[in-house]
């Protein structure tokens, strides 16, 4: 099979890393360039020292035309601005990993969010992907299930803590080593940027869907990975809930349901999504987890080129979790 040409926009940063990881070992892609103005003829490796020995590649402030994929791996804000003034032929094909193009009210019908497990088959046949957010992506995970068959009739609390990559690689008072290290905080409560994606996905399965979403987010003391835990009202038996989140899984091949708890340690390094379920009176629990620079971004953007491509969707994605 002809390999899918592809460029990355952005690739000094924690997603453009992680793109170059997965696009390095994918079998059926050849990478034609990498963009970064302040790296523009450094060896990728003099960036990221783990890629020392499997690419020659070099970083370039030039675009190429010929590709068939371009990764936007820029911060948020800035896909459009690079949008603006790098028009792109139509016949190539743009994931975008900002929050630039997620909302609906931004972007109209152009683009499609690229969440596999809510729209795998517009994603197929789509030109432009707006990769969903890291937190979005744990949380909806854990309520997909539950929106598909209207049974979001309350409140719903969730608490989800995600480590230290989730800021970005730039430095900040929040994410140097000394401020982080054995330590826990809370911020953008009631108040994450992702609730607004999250509710346009609810409201895809259950229209009308108005119901409040408090979403406490945590700094945690680690390094990669989201673990968000929910809970609601709800009139379903564990035996049911557990039916229907594995029945709504069964055809999704990153995403598992397990009847034991789960950990984090079981999903960093893949493109897995975990799922546990609970009932406790008349409260659902639900424990979701990823990595937040796999399946909460990079791992998805590749998942997602798959489908457009009419590729395996776990094609280069079949990692597997550092257990120790």
């Amino acid at each position: 099979m002809k390999k899918i040409k592809a460029g990355i926009v952005g690739g000094a940063g924690y997603t453009g890393g992680e793109m170059l990881r997965l696009l390095v070992n994918h079998p059926l892609v050849d990478i034609v360039f990498v963009n970064s103005n302040s790296n523009a003829g450094n060896l990728i490796s003099d960036v990221h020292a783990d890629l020392f020995g499997d690419t020659d590649l070099r970083f370039t402030s030039e675009l190429s035309a010929d590709i068939d994929v371009l990764f936007l791996c820029v911060g948020h804000g800035d896909a459009k601005k690079f949008l603006d003034v790098n028009p792109v032929a139509k016949e190539i094909k743009i994931i975008d990993l900002s929050q630039d193009f997620r909302l609906k009210a931004n972007v109209g019908t152009d683009w499609v969010y690229g969440l596999p497990e809510l729209n795998r088959d517009r994603i197929k046949n789509a030109s432009f992907i707006a990769n969903p957010g890291c937190f979005a992506t744990c949380i909806q995970l854990g309520l997909l299930p539950l929106a598909a068959k209207g049974l979001i009739k309350g409140e719903v609390h969730i608490n989800a803590t995600t480590g230290s990559t989730g800021a970005g690689q730039s430095l900040s008072t929040t994410s140097h080593f000394s401020w982080r290290n054995n330590n826990l905080s809370v911020y953008k409560a009631f108040e994450h940027q992702h609730l607004n994606e999250i509710g346009e996905s609810l409201s895809q399965l259950t229209p009308g869907f108005d119901q409040v979403l408090n979403f406490i987010p945590q700094r945690g003391d680690f390094t990669r990975g989201i673990l968000a835990a929910m809970y609601l009202e709800s009139d379903l038996t564990a035996e049911a809930a557990q039916k229907l989140y594995e029945s709504y899984y069964a055809d999704h091949v990153f995403t598992h349901v397990s009847k034991k708890n789960i950990d984090l340690k079981q999903v960093v390094n893949t493109n897995k999504g975990l799922i546990h379920v609970e009932k406790h009176g008349n409260k659902l629990f639900v424990v979701s987890i990823i990595d937040n620079l796999l399946k909460g971004a990079s791992g998805q953007a590749v998942q997602n080129m798959n489908l457009m491509f009419g590729l395996p969707e776990s094609e280069g994605l079949r990692l597997k979790a550092a257990a120790f």
